[in-house]
């Protein structure tokens, strides 16, 4: 996904800055011309139990542009009458309007948890056949709740506040991290992984959504759009496993000089693609814009 700067040295994705209503955040004070300009100080909020849409305008209707996950922390810029809020997911500075609804202004409660696995569920109580509260994906932040950890039929459950202040119950094993070789191996985990516009989790993901969520895992923070990952990534002529490859308005991870795992709208899924092979391989080939290395 990309959108143009509306004014030359700042971009909507990551300034807050609305011409029509002559809006900003405090940030930006002293760097739009004109008069008449009000500035917005941001204030902390929290995601709550489901992953949050954030949308290109304020509407049900409007293309989603990204989401942030469960219990994840946001900058709200401004709150608007009927119900939607102006945020910023803050781990990629990433701007979009999102309901209000989904959203809290106190921080979770507890220790502070990370699910480690790709896809998961909270229960009402601390069994499999309990009521499901809330689907969980890698990233989200849930609270540890007091009380012991729970055995049953060889299980183990914890207990967790839930980003909302909700009471959960959630298997050891969504907490518990699987090593990560390389980026390429984690790409592969997420195989078949339906295409979702703006998704960035293993429930649906895009291209760059794929990509940052893979390097995320090797402790390597990108940004969300594939323009904005090529810029900040170092320029290789020839490709290796982990690089990433990418194309106008698009990008993935590659598994060795031809092969791409990437997320992709051709087969609505996450899929391996070999450059020059076939159809679709011989149009990635021609439409290679360059590829990306993470420097030392």
């Amino acid at each position: 996904m990309s959108t143009p700067p509306v004014i030359p040295g700042l971009d909507p994705r990551l300034h807050a800055f609305d011409p029509a209503r002559r809006l900003a955040e405090e940030a930006l004070r002293g760097r739009l011309t004109g008069e008449g300009w009000r500035y917005l100080t941001p204030r902390a909020g929290w995601v709550g139990r489901a992953r949050l849409s954030l949308r290109a305008r304020p509407g049900a209707d409007a293309p989603q542009v990204t989401e942030a996950l469960p219990g994840e922390v946001l900058e709200v810029v401004e709150v608007r009458e009927g119900g939607w809020a102006w945020v910023r997911t803050r781990h990629d500075g990433y701007l979009g309007w999102a309901q209000v609804a989904g959203l809290t202004f106190t921080p979770p409660p507890g220790e502070a948890l990370t699910v480690a696995a790709l896809r998961g569920h909270a229960f009402a109580g601390p069994r499999v056949s309990r009521a499901v509260v809330a689907e969980l994906c890698l990233g989200a932040r849930l609270g540890r709740r007091p009380g012991e950890v729970v055995t049953e039929g060889g299980r183990r459950w914890v207990p967790v506040w839930l980003p909302d202040g909700g009471e959960a119950w959630v298997g050891e094993g969504v907490l518990s991290p699987a090593p990560v070789a390389d980026a390429a191996d984690f790409a592969l985990r997420l195989l078949e992984t339906p295409y979702v516009w703006g998704g960035r989790s293993a429930w649906g993901l895009d291209c760059s959504g794929l990509t940052q969520l893979t390097y995320a895992a090797l402790g390597r923070a990108l940004p969300r759009d594939a323009d904005q990952q090529q810029a900040a990534l170092e320029a290789v002529g020839v490709p290796e496993r982990g690089d990433l490859a990418f194309f106008p308005g698009h990008v993935g991870v590659m598994l060795d000089s031809r092969r791409m795992v990437h997320a992709n709208a051709t087969r609505m899924r996450v899929s391996v693609e070999t450059l020059q092979e076939g159809e679709y391989g011989e149009r990635l080939a021609r439409e290679v814009t360059g590829f990306g290395r993470w420097g030392p």
